[in-house]
């Protein structure tokens, strides 16, 4: 590098933001454009990142940061200017509009230095928070205690929340705010600065997103395109292949139903596939077989959900897969009074994961009798964890009476059963159905032996049924940390 380049660098790092060397002004991301000069993510310890409060107080911006610190105060000044009381809650919403243009050009390590100023500069006013819980603590008891309170659930209002809100005023804003929450939950764990944001957001998507604002609509083949293309693009459980395919899924014996929102009405944010039976399926492929024919609704006695998929990262955390489930119940009930049984054919995603990690304890818990067979069945005295894993990768061929199919199934039923994280079941699937009030029904041998079948779960489904004059007392047994099963699912155990 040359001496003219070294002072040229130099005095373009001393320059404000906005100017170049030879004096002429560059875009600022306000103007619709990122900021010529932009760093790299940041790779320094959370300790050694300075807070918005030391950026926006400095001169000078570190190597690490996107923004200096002058394009960082015209940042605040602007998201400042969104949660002006003397605005109308129109203008406020225009405002940050304005500011939701800039984001959506900005680049990602922008984009976390405005995430930054939200967090960190838009906090409840620690002082007012402080006195008022001191007036709390000192009221209780006396009359004064529910003015007290109100007090300081009122200092407890971040504007922070005032802020998100306005952000929700303008037609986009909504999708705006569940695509920021998308993008800032990674994040998280190497920025702990960010959880507020994170949480206030979750905190109002639960509000926004409740149920009574939901509303329960029919997907069908006559659906508009643009609606069917997403339920292709959000398919989470089993993929669809081709029109043809999804025409199957949504054919005159099924019916697809999902949860809109005034907001993100071309969006279903979760959807249930539903198939009709004379009882309970064992397998997907028949479910899948486009070349199958059509079952008579009028006779048809069991609706099986055997796909549930949430369409919006942004929204985790926010539940209204149990409502979705009661509601279309209560739709089919209506619909089609011959309808006795509801259940669901689901995967074990994290089965084999969990076996593969576990297998030496389940073994322990072997009776003597069949861990005997399983050695002979391995031909291996004594079988061991990695022994009878290995036997495992060709159960596609293991004959009915097949011991090892027999260990199998019994290692599947302690998994969805007895496998508990705070009196809550490991599997993400079990913990969903369970939760709303399911049992463990049946599960099924060789039920999925799609490539993602046999990864999750060596290809074994699992029933869940939705008794409706049990759902509370299931619910009731979970909660004291006992998974209801079926006695042919308990008979299973070790």
């Amino acid at each position: 590098m040359s001496t003219s380049e070294w002072i040229g660098r130099k005095v373009a790092g001393w320059l404000p933001a906005g100017k170049t060397p030879a004096g002429k002004p560059t875009a600022s991301p306000q103007e619709g454009r990122p900021e010529t000069r932009t760093a790299k993510p940041a790779a320094a310890k959370e300790g050694q990142i300075r807070s918005s409060r030391e950026r926006l107080n400095a001169t000078l911006r570190q190597k690490e940061e996107a923004l200096s610190p002058r394009v960082l105060r015209r940042t605040l000044t602007e998201l400042q200017a969104i949660v002006d009381p003397s605005v109308s809650e129109v203008e406020g919403g225009k405002r940050a509009r304005g500011v939701a243009q800039w984001y959506s050009k900005a680049t990602p390590e922008q984009r976390q230095d405005c995430w930054l100023l939200m967090s960190e500069q838009f906090a409840p006013d620690a002082s007012k928070v402080k006195a008022a819980r001191e007036q709390y603590e000192a009221a209780v008891g006396s009359p004064d205690e529910g003015v007290a309170e109100i007090r300081l659930r009122k200092a407890l209002v971040s504007p922070r929340t005032r802020l998100l809100q306005r952000f929700a005023v303008f037609p986009e804003g909504m999708r705006f705010l569940v695509d920021l929450r998308q993008a800032l939950m990674p994040a998280l764990k190497s920025n702990k600065r960010l959880l507020a944001l994170e949480a206030e957001l979750e905190n109002l998507f639960t509000t926004w997103f409740d149920v009574a604002f939901l509303e329960l609509r029919r997907i069908s083949w006559d659906s508009p395109a643009s609606l069917v293309e997403k339920l292709i693009k959000y398919e989470a459980v089993h993929d669809i292949k081709s029109w043809g395919d999804v025409k199957n899924r949504l054919d005159s014996d099924r019916r697809c139903y999902g949860f809109f929102h005034p907001s993100l009405p071309d969006e279903p944010l979760i959807f249930v596939e539903v198939a009709f039976m004379h009882e309970i399926a064992a397998n997907i492929s028949p479910l899948l077989d486009e070349s199958a024919e059509a079952v008579d609704l009028s006779k048809a006695t069991t609706a099986i959900f055997y796909s549930i998929s949430n369409t919006q990262p942004g929204l985790k955390g926010v539940s209204f897969g149990d409502s979705l489930i009661k509601r279309v119940v209560e739709t089919l009930r209506a619909d089609f009074p011959k309808l006795k049984t509801f259940a669901t054919l689901s995967p074990i995603p994290g089965f084999r994961g969990w076996l593969q990690k576990n297998a030496g304890r389940m073994l322990d818990a072997t009776p003597e009798k069949m861990r005997a067979q399983l050695s002979r069945a391995v031909s291996f005295e004594p079988a061991g964890a990695e022994h009878v894993l290995s036997a495992l990768e060709s159960m596609p061929t293991l004959p009915e009476k097949s011991v090892l199919r027999q260990w199998l199934h019994g290692c599947a039923a302690h998994y969805l059963g007895k496998e508990l994280s705070q009196e809550r079941p490991i599997d993400p699937v079990a913990r969903f159905h369970l939760g709303n009030g399911a049992r463990v029904e049946q599960i099924n041998w060789a039920a999925d032996m799609s490539g993602k079948g046999v990864k999750q779960s060596y290809g074994l489904m699992v029933n869940y049924l939705y008794d409706l004059r049990k759902i509370d007392r299931h619910r009731q047994a979970l909660a004291q940390g006992r998974v209801p099963v079926s006695d042919a699912v308990s008979d299973l155990y070790f």
